[in-house]
């Protein structure tokens, strides 16, 4: 079969990639600084996003070509095809959201296969309608042609070291989509020669059901960012406006210390102890268990609404303490108030970056983070770390 396409269509299912990458990508952004359910809620939606935009634009590009006979779309294999859409995109964006160099290969590997897996899987449900070939050369091109351009996107969005701007990187891993799959179906062989010849029996055309798809893909985006982008953007706003002298509810009677952990004293408030607990010491929950972790250990701090979250370097590890509790513990200089809801250890912060107005601090720990920094501490803490860093220096001579 000789195949024609709607160009109309093929516009229309590029558009619903990109748009969907779009979406996705923001979402995904934001993965790094949510937590808890916050966090989970945010993977789920990036992840829903991309595999309904890419599982549309499929769809779509699928109904813009035109048919000798009709075609009977099996159920089974269409809805295997967007479930495995939707595991491929999770864990491609959650290791790449964690912005680790080796995760963000291996993401855009299981990003890239995924994709492709997704079309021949999806391929399967005209087998009853039309035998099916494919030129091996176009199997190989389609594969790395989705590996390689939602790599790049990958990287542009998670690890380039200037970010560019965000529909950018969502028009490269759309067109990753979009031109897996018209390189896929240039190589694909249909033989209609047992099918009956198309007639004008279906309910709705091609067309109005290419819209729907596309309405729907573009409802889905919508709704995630109308409810889950205010409640992130909320999240940032500042709660140390908390009463600055509420007590914690904590109670640190019969709390265990992670043997895993050891508290170096920083500088004299070591010697502090508070209900016969050291100062230098944070009180934490890990896998529901009571712990501490030493302020050597820590590499920042952040809030959220009434709790605060200690980060290690892997791991949020949930701490009942205000964000004002914890930095008066917390050792001076060594630790720095990044924003009214962030506070960083300067020996783990890597660069500065200008990011829009303020400014972001990249963390040098396992899982890659950036804090933001208020465009009013910017200059004061690159003269921290310039202080620290000299610091670090007269300590080795």
């Amino acid at each position: 079969m000789a195949m024609h396409h709607n160009f109309y269509l093929v516009a229309l299912s590029i558009i619903v990639a990109i748009q969907a990458s779009y979406v996705g990508l923001y979402l995904a952004l934001r993965i790094s600084g949510a937590f808890a359910l916050n966090r989970r809620l945010l993977i789920a939606a990036s992840a829903m996003t991309l595999a309904v935009g890419i599982w549309g634009m499929h769809f779509i590009g699928m109904l813009s070509m035109g048919m000798a006979a009709d075609v009977d779309y099996l159920v089974l294999p269409t809805l295997l095809s967007f479930l495995l859409c939707v595991l491929v995109t999770g864990i491609a964006i959650f290791m790449a959201s964690l912005r680790s160099p080796h995760l963000l290969v291996i993401a855009a590997g299981v990003m890239g296969l995924g994709i492709a897996t997704m079309h021949y899987v999806g391929m399967i449900a005209l087998n009853s309608s039309a035998r099916i070939t494919y030129d091996p050369a176009y199997v190989v091109v389609s594969f790395v042609i989705a590996v390689t351009v939602s790599g790049l996107a990958l990287w542009l969005a998670f690890s380039a070291e200037r970010r560019p701007p965000l529909f950018l990187c969502a028009t490269f891993l759309g067109c990753a989509v979009s031109g897996m799959h018209y390189t896929a179906m240039q190589g694909t062989t249909f033989d209609f020669s047992l099918a009956a010849q198309s007639l004008s029996t279906s309910f709705m055309s091609s067309d109005t059901l290419a819209v729907i798809v596309s309405v729907v893909a573009f409802a889905i985006s919508g709704i995630f960012m109308l409810t889950l982008v205010p409640k992130r953007l909320a999240e940032s706003r500042d709660h140390e406006d908390q009463r600055a002298g509420e007590i914690s509810a904590d109670d640190f009677n019969d709390i265990e210390v992670d043997d895993t952990v050891t508290a170096r004293p920083a500088d004299a408030t070591a010697n502090a102890f508070i209900d016969g607990v050291s100062a230098n010491l944070l009180p934490i929950e890990k896998n529901g268990n009571r712990l501490h972790i030493a302020a050597s250990e820590v590499i920042s701090v952040h809030a959220n609404a009434h709790y605060t979250y200690v980060f290690n370097g892997r791991d949020d590890l949930f701490c009942t303490l205000s964000i004002t509790e914890i930095f008066e513990r917390l050792p001076k200089p060594v630790f720095y108030r990044t924003h009214r809801s962030y506070i960083v250890n300067l020996a783990h912060v890597g660069q500065v970056k200008k990011s829009g107005d303020a400014a972001v601090a990249e963390l040098v720990s396992p899982v890659r983070r950036t804090v933001p920094i208020s465009r009013a501490r910017v200059a004061d803490l690159r003269q921290e770390l310039a202080a620290h860093q000299s610091r670090q220096h007269s300590d080795i001579a």
